[in-house]
C-alpha cells in the first residue's frame, strides 16, 4: 500500500501514510475543507465533526 499523500511505501506506525508529516497533511485538508463529507441532514455533519474529532485525538496521542 503506498501514501495516499506522497506515493512512498506506508509505516505500521502511521498507516495509511508514510510518516506522521503526511498523516499531518491529511488532517490539515481535512481541518482546511479541502475534502469534506457530503451531508443532507444535521445529523450526518453532527457524526461527521465527531469522527473527525475522534481522528484528532488518535492523532495527537501518537508518540512524537
Amino acid at each position: 500500500m503506498s501514501c495516499p499523500i506522497c506515493s512512498k511505501n506506508t509505516d505500521e506506525d502511521y498507516r495509511p501514510f508514510c510518516s506522521r508529516r503526511c498523516a499531518d497533511v491529511d488532517l490539515g485538508r481535512w481541518l482546511n475543507g479541502s475534502y469534506c463529507v457530503p451531508a443532507e441532514t444535521s445529523e450526518d455533519l453532527d457524526e461527521a465533526a465527531n469522527a473527525l474529532a475522534d481522528a484528532q485525538k488518535k492523532l495527537s496521542s501518537r508518540p512524537h
